[in-house]
C-alpha cells in the first residue's frame, strides 16, 4: 500500500511539472541572442538565404543538359482516308482510290535531351547569382540588426516600468503617511482641512499613475516576449537593474570609432542594389547576341487495331534525331537598344543613389553621436535634478510638520520630485537606446 502511495505521488508531481509554463530568465544579451534564433522575422531572414541558394542552382541548372521523356497514345476514331490514282492499282485513268494508310490506334515513346550551348542571357544570369547571394547575406544582417534594436528597447521599457512600480509605490506610501497624519492633525483642531484636500488631489493622481504603470509593465513585458519569439503570456524574468545597464552602456570612447562605411548595412544593401541595376544592364546587352542549343532525341512508336502495345508481339519502331537550333536576333525595330537604354539610366541612378545614401549614412552617423552624447548629458542633469527634488521635497515635509510650509508647497515639492524621477528613468533608457543606435551605424557591438 505504502509503495503504491509513493508511485501516485512520484505521477502526481511529474504530471505537474509538465502542466507548468516554462519560465525564462534573461540578461540583455542573452535576449538578443535568443531572439536572434526566434523572433520571426529572424526566422524568415534565414529561410531567405536557404531560398537564395536554391534560386542560384535553379538559375544554374538551367544551362545544363535537360532531359524531358513523352508518352503519347491516339485512337483514330474515324480514320482519314486519302484518294491515289487508280491508276497505280491498274485501275482506269482519272478515277481515285480511297485509301486509309495507317492502323488506328498508336502509341509513341520519346525521350529528348536538350543542352544550351551559349545564351548570353544565361551567362549574366549566372554571374548575378553571386550578387544576389550577397543582397540575401546583407539584407539578414539588416533584419538581425532590426530585431537586436526591437529587444533592447523592449527590454529597457520593461526595466523602466518596474522601476517606476516601485517608485510609484514608494511615493504612494508616503503620501498615505502624510495624509493620515495630516487627517489626524485635522480631527484634532491642528490642522486645516485644506492640506488634507491637497493631499488626497496628490494621491489621488499617484494612485492613478500607479495602476497605469503596473498595466504598462504587463504590455511591455508582452511586447518583450513577441520580440523575442515567445509566447505572449510567458513567464519572463529581466536578470539586469536599469541604472547598472545603464552604467555599461556609457562609453564615449565609442565616439572615436574609426568608421568604415563599407561595414554599414545599409551602404551594403545599396551597393547591391546597384549590383543588380549593372547586370540588368547586361542582360538587355546580352539579348542582342545569338543563342544556340543542341537536342538529340530517341524515340520508339507502335500501331495496331486495338490496344495491345504491351504483348510481346507487338512491334516497335525506333527513331532518333540529332539537331542544333541557332537563334540570331536581326531586326527589333529599335526595341533592344530601347530597352538598352533604359538599363542603363536605371544603373546611373542607382549610382546617384549609392553616393547620396553614403552622405545620408556619414549625416546619420553624426547625429547619432550627438544624440548618444545628449543622452549622456541628460541622465547626468536627470541625476542631478533628482538630487535636488529629493532634498527639497524633504526640507518642505519637515517644514510642513513644523507649520513653516503650506500644504500647497509641499504639493508642488512633491509634484516636481516625482517628475524628476519619471525623467531620470526615461533618461537611463534614452542612453540605451541611443548606444544601440550609434552601434547600429557603426556596426560595432558590445
Amino acid at each position: 500500500m505504502r509503495n503504491q502511495l509513493v508511485i501516485l505521488i512520484t505521477i502526481l508531481n511529474i504530471s505537474l511539472g509538465y502542466s507548468q509554463e516554462q519560465s525564462y530568465s534573461f540578461t540583455l544579451e542573452e535576449a538578443i541572442q535568443f531572439a536572434l534564433e526566434n523572433n520571426y522575422s529572424a526566422i524568415n531572414a534565414n529561410r531567405d538565404i536557404i531560398d537564395a541558394q536554391k534560386q542560384k542552382w535553379e538559375t544554374i541548372a538551367g544551362g545544363l543538359p535537360q532531359i524531358d521523356g513523352s508518352v503519347g497514345y491516339s485512337n483514330q476514331l474515324k480514320q482519314p482516308v486519302t484518294l491515289l490514282p487508280a491508276e497505280l492499282a491498274g485501275g482506269p485513268a482519272g478515277e481515285f482510290l480511297p485509301v486509309v494508310f495507317s492502323q488506328p490506334q498508336s502509341m509513341t515513346a520519346t525521350a529528348t535531351l536538350k543542352q544550351q550551348i551559349f545564351d548570353g542571357s544565361y551567362i549574366v544570369g549566372v554571374q548575378a547569382t553571386k550578387a544576389f547571394l550577397s543582397y540575401s547575406d546583407n539584407n539578414k544582417e539588416k533584419t538581425e540588426l532590426d530585431v537586436r534594436k526591437q529587444v533592447v528597447e523592449a527590454y529597457g521599457n520593461v526595466l523602466l516600468a518596474n522601476e517606476s512600480v516601485k517608485i510609484l509605490e514608494k511615493n504612494k506610501a508616503t503620501l498615505e503617511k502624510n495624509l493620515y497624519e495630516t487627517s489626524k492633525l485635522f480631527e484634532n483642531g491642528l490642522g486645516d482641512e485644506e492640506s488634507v484636500d491637497q493631499l488626497q488631489i496628490t494621491l489621488s493622481s499617484i494612485d492613478n499613475q500607479l495602476q497605469n504603470a503596473l498595466r504598462l509593465k504587463e504590455i511591455t513585458l508582452q511586447m518583450l516576449n513577441v520580440s523575442m519569439g515567445l509566447d505572449l503570456s510567458a513567464p519572463t524574468q529581466l536578470q539586469e537593474k536599469l541604472e547598472d545597464l545603464t552604467m555599461s552602456k556609457m562609453d564615449l570612447g565609442i565616439l572615436n570609432t574609426e568608421f568604415n562605411i563599407n561595414e554599414n548595412v545599409d551602404y551594403k544593401l545599396a551597393k547591391n542594389s546597384n549590383e543588380q541595376r549593372y547586370f540588368e544592364w547586361k542582360l538587355a546587352r546580352s539579348r542582342a547576341l545569338p543563342t544556340l542549343n543542341a537536342f538529340v532525341n530517341y524515340g520508339s512508336s507502335a500501331y495496331s487495331e486495338s490496344f495491345d502495345f504491351f504483348s510481346g508481339d507487338q512491334q516497335w519502331f525506333d527513331s532518333s534525331v540529332l539537331g542544333f537550333d541557332l537563334n540570331i536576333p536581326i531586326f527589333s525595330s529599335l526595341k533592344r537598344s530601347a530597352s538598352t537604354q533604359r538599363a542603363k539610366i536605371a544603373l546611373e541612378k542607382t549610382k546617384t543613389q549609392l553616393t547620396e545614401a553614403e552622405q545620408q549614412i556619414r549625416l546619420r552617423l553624426e547625429h547619432a553621436k550627438n544624440n548618444y552624447t545628449l543622452a549622456i548629458d541628460n541622465y547626468e542633469t536627470a541625476k542631478q535634478n533628482l538630487m535636488l527634488s529629493e532634498r527639497i521635497e524633504n526640507k518642505n515635509q519637515i517644514k510642513y510638520k513644523e507649520g513653516l510650509a503650506t500644504s500647497f508647497e509641499l504639493r508642488q515639492a512633491q509634484t516636481q520630485l516625482y517628475t524628476t524621477q519619471q525623467e531620470f528613468l526615461q533618461s537611463m533608457v534614452e542612453v540605451i537606446n541611443k548606444k544601440t543606435d550609434l552601434e547600429n551605424i557603426l556596426n560595432s557591438k558590445d
